[in-house]
């Protein structure tokens, strides 16, 4: 009888590759994927570590899925959280049947297929912060996965971050960055059977640096994945490199969509982080891309209530946020996390003055978005449909900001050029 297998993803979209990846394997290994956890055979977790938040909810995933899955069936725990917090995790809790760290196997392969036995050493998925980190099993980054069920796909296109911003704990246990070889990518990108491409990585821009002299090959990638796809996104831009030469690919490809980590506009607090740059440099460049491509959608993500932070820093955030005239914002608290820069700085901000300030942001921001999205009434748009009913144009980042709802009729997969009727929230309607 064959077994089957269930997958729960947590997390970013760099998470979602990873179990596609994983689900490679389970299938290689004579798995089929079941309807849901409560008929699976094997269940796996894909977990996220990044803050206290995520942590928490994938703690609360795990013993959900202990609770729902059949006595007989197999409880896997594996991504950031096993990676970062393996043995701990197995003693505090006993519902997980294996924690598999990153590039560990989920199964017990058959016995014709395990690999010959390893001397002594290191474990396979050890972690070191430098170039001589221990290969793992299963290399994740590079195994096949199946075909993507809908019109788009996330791409992740390297692993790690070689940066060390004050407040990220992700370098301790994803690594130093390793980039892909764009002819994995590009074929990768081609079995995916998709409209739209996803790049994805914890440092998008740096793409390439660590495949020797320091150069970064983002660009010719970039024109590369448009030549197999109608569209191509890119997620997560510093805007320390942010180019004039990688502006003018993006919106070469018709997505002129920039998802920029700023995390503040402070430049004594994102000193104070180990990040780049001000606020009148942000709203320099971004002016600038507008210029060229007045078309041009923007995200970003900020921090509150990073230690230091002050009223006047808070003030000159608010300040930014109307001049800006983001898209789409997305306000986080800060978590302290072991190990960071952070961690150990003064000037703690009190919970109830940073949700406080939380408040503040997330207030100001609503309606600029709703502004920003009552605009495209009356506009003729360019609409990839994901699924009957609902779709998306170049300025909605999949998963992520506002749907398009569309005509039922309209099949998925297809391009459609709609004008837009209505707002509907971060929604639009069209026909």
């Amino acid at each position: 009888m064959t077994r089957t297998y269930h997958i729960e993803t947590l997390g970013c979209p760099k998470n979602q590759v990873d179990s596609d990846k994983l689900e490679g394997t389970l299938a290689a290994d004579g798995l089929e994927r079941a309807d849901g956890a409560a008929s699976a055979d094997v269940v796996v977790v894909n977990t996220c570590a990044f803050i206290e938040e995520a942590r928490q909810e994938s703690v609360d995933a795990i013993l959900a899925l202990a609770e729902a899955k059949r006595a007989s069936a197999r409880l896997v725990v594996t991504g950031c959280l096993a990676e970062r917090y393996g043995d701990e995790l197995a003693q505090a809790l006993p519902e997980a049947d294996r924690v598999a760290g990153f590039g560990a196997p989920l199964i017990d392969p058959p016995p014709d297929r395990r690999p010959s036995p390893r001397p002594a050493g290191p474990a396979p998925v050890a972690v070191e912060l430098g170039p001589r980190r221990p290969a793992p099993e299963m290399d994740l980054l590079n195994l096949p996965r199946p075909p993507s069920p809908r019109p788009w796909a996330y791409v992740k296109i390297a692993e790690g971050c070689d940066r060390a911003c004050g407040f990220c704990a992700i370098p301790s246990f994803r690594g130093p960055q390793r980039s892909r070889p764009p002819e994995a990518i590009l074929d990768e990108v081609a079995a995916l059977g998709v409209e739209e491409a996803v790049l994805v990585a914890q440092d998008l821009a740096s793409y390439g640096r660590d495949q020797g002299r320091g150069r970064r090959r983002i660009v010719p990638l970039v024109e590369a994945v448009a030549e197999l796809v109608a569209r191509v996104r890119l997620l997560y831009l510093y805007p320390s490199d942010l180019t004039g030469e990688l502006i003018d690919a993006v919106v070469a490809t018709g997505v002129p969509y920039f998802d920029l980590s700023l995390q503040h506009v402070s430049a004594p607090l994102l000193r104070r982080m180990r990040r780049w740059g001000s606020g009148q440099r942000f709203l320099e460049r971004i002016a600038a891309i507008r210029r060229a491509e007045p078309d041009a959608a923007f995200r970003s993500s900020f921090i509150v209530g990073y230690p230091g932070e002050t009223e006047a820093d808070h003030d000159e955030l608010l300040r930014f946020l109307e001049e800006a005239q983001l898209d789409w914002c997305g306000f986080f608290a800060y978590s302290e996390e072991a190990g960071t820069h952070a961690a150990g700085l003064e000037d703690k901000i009190a919970a109830r003055l940073r949700d406080e300030r939380l408040a503040e942001l997330r207030e100001l921001q609503d309606p600029i978005t709703a502004h920003r999205r009552d605009l495209l009434v009356g506009r003729r748009v360019e609409v990839l449909v994901d699924e009957p009913g609902s779709g998306r144009t170049h300025r909605e980042a999949p998963e992520i900001d506002g749907v398009i709802r569309v005509p039922e009729r309209l099949v998925a997969g297809t391009l459609a050029t709609l004008t837009v009727t209505a707002s509907a929230g971060i929604d639009l309607v069209a026909a």
